[in-house]
């Protein structure tokens, strides 16, 4: 925790360009955390043009919550850009386990664009890493706990970072698995708050090469400002709107304050 402010302020010094291809139900929502957080948003999807905006972008963050087939080919087109060229990926996999599409997709994308993160509740942690199974949906069925070995197993073999959200946050590599327990209940009411946590991701990323490091500080970030806002909110509609406010004025004494 004690470098997270260091990287805060270089996403708002350096406003890293976050090239997001995501669904539908979460555009605005994640646009405006990057914005708060002092990242530079991209939302780019046409097949025509993703590999131009994928080689020079900061990070790249795929998330499959509304797939289509041209959506499909842009994700792998643009992954493969953003591999070549050593650009980080980081990989949601909304409702994976739910749909062979889905599955097939995940899978897809992992083995053929590498990806540096791979962001998801348990239960599409788990059918990640099981390739079979079933979900409830975008909704976690299982607790984080429950997909942690096959997630640090799954790291080993694919060289990526896998952090798995829920009541207690997990971020494993091939060698360390860290912990994040802040964040507030009702987060979990409001729509498209688990592909915020994928973009912001992508926002440290941009400026932290280090992809645990990047995830952790991604998560703490998102736990401390949950919190902060949930002070302040009284449901899950003015909870979203505290949530922007606190990334942007998120400060290092509010981070000293959590660490005690």
């Amino acid at each position: 925790m004690d470098n997270l402010y260091r990287d805060i302020k270089a996403i708002r010094e350096n406003s890293p360009l976050v090239h997001n291809i995501t669904n539908y139900v979460v555009m605005n929502n994640t646009a405006n955390a990057l914005l708060s957080i002092g990242a530079s948003p991209v939302m780019a999807h046409a097949v025509e043009e993703v590999a131009e905006m994928a080689g020079f972008a900061s990070s790249l963050v795929i998330n499959i919550g509304t797939l289509s087939e041209k959506w499909i080919e842009a994700m792998l087109i643009a992954g493969k850009v953003a591999s070549e060229r050593n650009i980080p990926i980081i990989l949601d996999p909304v409702g994976a386990g739910a749909t062979k599409l889905r599955t097939e997709t995940t899978m897809k994308i992992i083995d053929e664009c590498r990806p540096s993160i791979i962001r998801g509740n348990a239960s599409e942690i788990l059918a990640v890493t099981s390739s079979f199974g079933k979900t409830k949906g975008v909704d976690s069925t299982q607790s984080s706990d429950s997909a942690v070995d096959s997630a640090k197993q799954f790291a080993i073999e694919k060289n990526v970072t896998m952090v798995i959200s829920g009541e207690k946050d997990y971020i494993i590599n091939e060698n360390e698995t860290k912990e994040v327990s802040f964040g507030n209940a009702m987060m979990a009411k409001v729509t498209g708050m688990g592909c915020t946590a994928t973009a912001i991701c992508g926002a440290f990323a941009g400026i932290n090469s280090n992809p645990l490091d990047a995830s952790y500080h991604a998560m703490l970030t998102m736990g401390i400002c949950g919190e902060i806002a949930a002070v302040k909110a009284e449901g899950p509609g003015t909870l979203q709107l505290h949530f922007l406010d606190a990334l942007y004025n998120i400060k290092e004494k509010d981070i000293a304050e959590f660490r005690r």
